[in-house]
């Protein structure tokens, strides 16, 4: 089953007003999930589930939340996400826009930067499309 790009927004859209209680005019493509729409680490396990749900698909935590390397001393120091670091989650999360978090990457800013046009991309990955 092929979606539109549109059609894909718009059950990620439902999805995040069902988990989140947000309206929908405030789920935009460039909203942030944390720093736009309220999005609290408890509230990534609804939202995987609602998106497992609305496409049929399988979302393993570790890609939507790359805690392993955000908390891993290999890959920060001081707060900041290393060269390596950066390079593992580019890795891991090909479909997120990481170009403005790579300019001051401080691990607790990671969660303003990942924003609703992200977790379409990453839908449409888990797609195949």
């Amino acid at each position: 089953m092929s979606l539109s790009q549109d059609e894909i927004f718009e059950k990620v859209q439902e999805s995040l007003v069902d988990a989140l209680g947000v309206d929908d005019d405030e789920v935009t493509r460039e909203a942030t999930l944390v720093g736009d729409l309220g999005a609290e680490s408890i509230d990534f396990l609804d939202i995987v589930f609602k998106l497992e749900s609305a496409f049929d698909i399988s979302i393993p935590r570790e890609e939507l939340s790359p805690e392993d390397i955000l908390t891993n001393s290999q890959y920060v120091q001081d707060g900041t996400v290393t060269a390596e670091g950066m390079a593992e989650l580019k890795r891991r999360m090909p479909w997120a826009d990481l170009e403005e978090f790579e300019k001051n990457p401080r691990v607790q800013d990671f969660g303003n930067i990942l924003t609703v046009g992200d977790l379409c991309k990453y839908v449409e990955s888990k797609l195949g499309q």
